[in-house]
């Protein structure tokens, strides 16, 4: 999103699109590295080979040091995900909308991002769609789909899973706990 001449030092010899996947790269490398080394060799492998690679190519002119920072916190960001699978089709998502912005631009990382929304819609699980809490939009129904209401306010079921059991089972409010020595 920043425009090129703010993140292109000028005495680098890539433009920033080649830049960027230049260090992409070489950070998976590193981290595909980390993974399959003794864990405490692996954390301190890909931390200071990921700091002896970062300096090295700035100070030789490679690549500049806003692009470094850039790639160094998503890499950072990237670990936000609780399990290392979960995060896998993100990482190679990230390399197909690069190639989309760098060659299209705003407009590439647009249609890249319609291209997966389209995508997810015509997804099933189970033989549900998998935005069915999003699409159709039902008030009703958006319990469950990005915050989490607690279990009791949960009274029907989807409309898409069940017809005749619209009604939950066991979704009663809990009953506030009372100690003994209270006297209220």
């Amino acid at each position: 999103m920043c425009p090129t001449p703010w993140l292109q030092y000028k005495g680098t010899p890539f433009p920033t699109i080649i830049e960027v996947l230049i260090l992409e790269v070489t950070f998976e490398i590193i981290r595909e590295a980390g993974i399959r080394m003794p864990q405490p060799v692996g954390q301190a492998l890909s931390i200071v080979g990921a700091l002896i690679i970062g300096t090295a190519v700035v100070e030789a002119g490679i690549i500049s040091a806003a692009v470094v920072i850039v790639v160094a916190f998503t890499a950072i960001c990237s670990f936000m995900f609780p399990a290392y699978a979960i995060g896998i089709p993100i990482r190679i998502l990230r390399f197909f909308y690069m190639l989309l912005s760098g060659i299209f631009g705003l407009y590439g990382l647009f249609l890249g991002f319609t291209v997966m929304v389209l995508h997810l819609c015509g997804l099933k699980s189970f033989g549900v769609p998998y935005l069915s809490g999003l699409s159709p939009f039902i008030p009703s129904e958006q319990q469950d789909t990005l915050l989490r209401f607690p279990k009791w306010m949960m009274n029907s079921r989807p409309h898409l899973l069940s017809k005749e059991d619209e009604v939950r089972q066991d979704t009663h409010r809990p009953a506030p706990n009372h100690h003994e020595g209270d006297s209220r």
